[in-house]
């Protein structure tokens, strides 16, 4: 099998879709490119956040829950989400977030410069100075993620063994990964493994993994199945075509296909200006509209 390039997005649970809509578009400078509802679960939004292109890479998705079941963190789940920005950039972000009143911790957990902080609903968060330049001090896209495994060996056996990504430094504290295309996304396992963790609002629900096409993502299901992991069908997320397995550390992995992307169903200056459907929603829109919370676009 091909090596896994990159990630292709990560979800998470969170609270209030309106806070969740300022912190991601209005502090971290992000667009909402997608705005939708949970197809299995569609009383519940799900927003898409990225760059201004919506390129795979960049795309951080998450279900706002409007109750208050706080989540756990702990193994099973990923961590800590780390976006990359240009190299030099980091006093900038340092300052932005001080002056939105945003405590910010100076760390180097994902091998360079980090700034560790949390979002308004309690995700762990870190901006990561990178090596490359650029005109401006926005986000880049994503720099990595943390993976808190039930069995960190189980987990990099994948990683390394079967996904293609390279070791890039072992220690006491953590197993270190980066993926082998052109984003090079850093993937940090921490060591030992923590209590079982529990969804709810402020963790991660899943990681999911880019893949070029359909016809790749059923090599996968293929590989995956015969090594023994549980692999669900292949689901039509409409932007794109995935499948779900549990890892031997307990995380959600998915594996996403790059097409058809975000502008198959509204123009590209358009992203996520307007509510949009799948096929067997569209039906009970009228309902959608009137219990689903306004979104201050």
């Amino acid at each position: 099998m091909e090596a896994i390039k990159r990630i292709h997005h990560i979800t998470a649970i969170v609270g209030d879709p309106n806070e969740n809509l300022k912190f991601y578009r209005d502090v971290l400078g992000q667009r909402l490119v997608k705005q939708t509802v949970n197809f299995d679960d569609p009383g519940v939004y799900h927003l898409y956040f990225a760059d201004k292109d919506a390129t795979p890479g960049t795309v951080i998705t998450f279900f706002p829950w409007t109750n208050d079941n706080v989540g756990r963190k702990g193994s099973g789940q990923v961590g800590r989400i780390a976006y990359r920005v240009p190299a030099g950039s980091l006093g900038y972000w340092k300052k932005h977030l001080a002056d939105h009143g945003i405590e910010t911790e100076e760390t180097e957990f994902f091998g360079a410069k980090t700034l560790e902080f949390s979002d308004v609903h309690g995700l762990d968060l870190a901006i990561v100075e990178g090596t490359e330049t650029a005109d401006t001090d926005n986000i880049l896209g994503f720099h990595g993620a943390e993976l808190l495994s039930g069995d960190p060996e189980g987990t990099k056996e994948l990683l390394t063994g079967r996904m293609g990504l390279e070791m890039v430094e072992t220690g006491d504290d953590n197993h270190h990964f980066e993926t082998a295309g052109a984003e090079k996304h850093h993937i940090v396992t921490s060591l030992p493994p923590q209590p079982r963790g529990r969804f709810g609002i402020g963790t991660v629900h899943h990681i999911a993994w880019s893949v070029p096409d359909i016809e790749v993502l059923k090599e996968w299901q293929d590989t995956l199945t015969s090594a023994g992991y549980g692999v669900t069908e292949v689901r039509d997320r409409t932007y794109f075509r995935s499948i779900y397995t549990g890892e031997k550390g307990n995380i959600v992995f998915e594996f996403a296909t790059d097409g058809p992307g975000f502008d198959v169903d509204e123009d590209q200056s358009e992203l996520g200006t307007s509510l949009k459907l799948p096929e067997q929603y569209e039906h009970r829109r009228a309902e959608y509209e009137k219990t689903l919370p306004k979104l201050d676009i």
